[in-house]
Formats: structure tokens, sequence, C-alpha cells
């Protein structure tokens, strides 16, 4: 796990500078929790119901959280008839894409976030 992060952040990283955007990043700390415990998060955090896949926080001074949810992984994966460690692998580097400066807010926003975690996701294959 440890060095699929690593490999994902470096390509994050390397994905965001060729967009000319500011990568401050530089310690990660990773939660891989259930749906009740992201739950709470999303409540307590951002102020919305209910489980999510991906939180992620930038804490200032090059330091971030990302928080993912293995059960909604698990939950999701099934519905879209993948492994469950693929759909893991997208939440975490959705999370690095934010954290990086991507949103998916807009339609354009979503469409490039989409485009920049299918960049990612294919350069991580072996």
């Amino acid at each position: 796990m440890l060095k699929f992060l690593r490999e994902a952040a470096s390509l994050v990283a390397a994905d965001v500078r060729r967009r000319k955007a500011d990568v401050p990043l530089q310690e990660l700390s990773v939660a891989i929790v259930d749906d009740d415990a992201i739950a709470a998060i999303n409540q307590q955090f951002l102020n919305h119901a209910g489980p999510t896949d991906v939180i992620s926080f930038d804490l200032g001074d090059g330091l971030g959280e990302i928080v993912v949810s293995a059960e909604r992984a698990v939950i999701v994966a099934r519905q879209l008839r993948r492994p469950p460690h693929a759909e893991l692998a997208l939440y975490l580097v959705h999370g690095l894409l934010h954290l990086a400066g991507l949103d998916d807010r807009t339609p354009a926003q979503r469409r490039a976030m989409r485009a920049a975690e299918r960049r990612v996701l294919r350069q991580l294959r072996p």
C-alpha cells in the first residue's frame, strides 16, 4: 500500500505540474475506515449526511489527510463488477488529486478530474 501511495502521489504531482499548478503536499496521512466512520467525519467536517467514498483534508504547511471507506469501495465495486482494490485505488488517487488542487464541483471540473484519475491509474498499472 505504501509503495502504491508513493507512486500515485508522484504521478499526481507530475500530472499537476504539467498544468503548472502548485503541489505543496509533503506529508500524507491515510485512514481506511468503514462507512460509519466516514459518515461521522462527513457530518462533522462537511455537514453532509451519510457515508461517502473519500474525503481529503489540506491541513496546510504541506500536510494532507485522506480518509477512504473500504466498505464503500466493496459495495461500489460489487455494483460495477470490478475488484474492490481497484475501487479503493481510485478513491486514493481522487483524494490525492483534490490535495493537489483539482476540484469536481462543476461538470467541466468533473471531466478534468476523471481524465486525471484515468491518466494516473493507467500509469500505476503494472
